[in-house]
């Protein structure tokens, strides 16, 4: 994560107020739209206290990074224990039920952030890193149906986990612009059947 760890019950307070102010300025702002005064005013928090744990806005874009993947996985928590091909249906079914709630389609926030900010040698990385984070754990799902004798031997758990991760991105993103949830809910579809067609029966 970054920047500074907090050592009090009050630091981590405080830390996590500047944390959640800027994650949510820069979902709706973007972090070009998103000053260092904004959050300020947003969190309560004094400008030494902001530098005490950041001592850049890159550190602060890192650390909102890792609260977005927090709250990402924190909404599928099937993600976690995917043990049989059912459960997999039920991380696809947690993703649709956050899209259909009344602010949905929502657009994911590390999408929003890859689309500013990609080209960034800074950032781009920990991006990724966040992506590969969220990838794992389909991989390892995929592996544990492996060892199961439910995937085909021969089949790559790490490209099907980037395949799926891949329609659900592109399918957050459509629907998202499009105010319609037939393109993430098409997309779950496409990427279940293509990981269940190298299912073993």
């Amino acid at each position: 994560m970054g920047g500074q760890p907090a050592k009090t019950p009050q630091g981590r307070m405080t830390r996590g107020a500047i944390v959640d102010a800027a994650a949510e300025l820069m979902y709706v702002n973007g972090v070009a739209g998103t000053s260092v005064d904004k959050v300020l005013a947003a969190s309560g928090a004094g400008k030494s206290q902001m530098y005490h744990y950041f001592k850049n806005k890159d550190q602060l874009v890192e650390a909102v990074i890792a609260r977005f993947l927090e709250s990402i996985l924190g909404n599928q928590p099937t993600i976690f224990e995917l043990h049989d091909w059912a459960d997999f249906d039920q991380w696809a079914q947690e993703i649709l039920a956050i899209q259909t709630t009344p602010k949905g389609p929502i657009a994911c926030p590390l999408g929003n952030l890859a689309g500013e900010l990609g080209d960034n040698p800074k950032i781009a990385p920990l991006l990724d890193k966040a992506y590969r984070e969220w990838e794992s754990h389909l991989e390892r799902g995929l592996k544990s149906l492996q060892d199961q004798g439910k995937l085909a031997e021969d089949a790559d758990p790490a490209r099907l986990a980037q395949a799926a991760m891949t329609c659900v991105q592109g399918g957050l993103l459509m629907a998202h612009l499009r105010h319609d949830i037939t393109p993430i809910a098409d997309a779950l579809k496409i990427a279940l059947d293509h990981l269940k067609s190298h299912a073993r029966p």
